[in-house]
């Protein structure tokens, strides 16, 4: 009796994390596979945004990063070093709520939080974002709020 209650109580628990993850996964920005185009989240925060290589799944979603000391950082605190909004750009999030693709080197640290940006030859949506920074800021938490199961 003991025994199936366990297993019946390690199935849902399997069960709800997979369900947490698949919903994280529709909320991120996700290509081939990686968040933030196979950037490393740890790596902005000293400046210098670079590919990683080393990955690691954090609850449905693969980050990939430069070194060890990294990848360890970010086991520590995860939250700290994923990006808002999902990785989606935080200028389309706070001025129209959409899910808008990045240039995962155009990007800004906020009160030490990671914002993503659009960027192409005739737009640069960190620009746009420093000219309403504390509005767009307030609006994107906001609609980022819509797209939350």
């Amino acid at each position: 009796m003991l025994k199936s209650i366990l297993v019946s109580l390690l199935l849902i628990a399997n069960y709800s994390f997979g369900q947490d993850a698949a919903a994280r996964q529709k909320q991120f920005l996700i290509e081939k596979g990686v968040a933030i185009n196979g950037y490393d989240p740890v790596n902005y925060f000293s400046g210098k945004p670079q590919k990683g290589k080393i990955k690691f799944n954090h609850d449905g979603i693969v980050y990939q990063f430069v070194n060890e000391t990294n990848l360890n950082l970010f086991k520590k605190s995860p939250t700290k070093y994923e990006p808002a909004f999902g990785g989606w750009c935080a200028y389309a999030m706070g001025a129209k709520a959409k899910k808008v693709d990045i240039d995962p080197e155009n990007y800004k640290i906020v009160n030490g939080v990671l914002l993503l940006f659009y960027k192409d030859f005739f737009s640069n949506t960190l620009d746009d974002w420093n000219k309403d920074e504390a509005n767009l800021k307030k609006k994107a938490d906001l609609n980022w709020r819509k797209f939350q199961p």
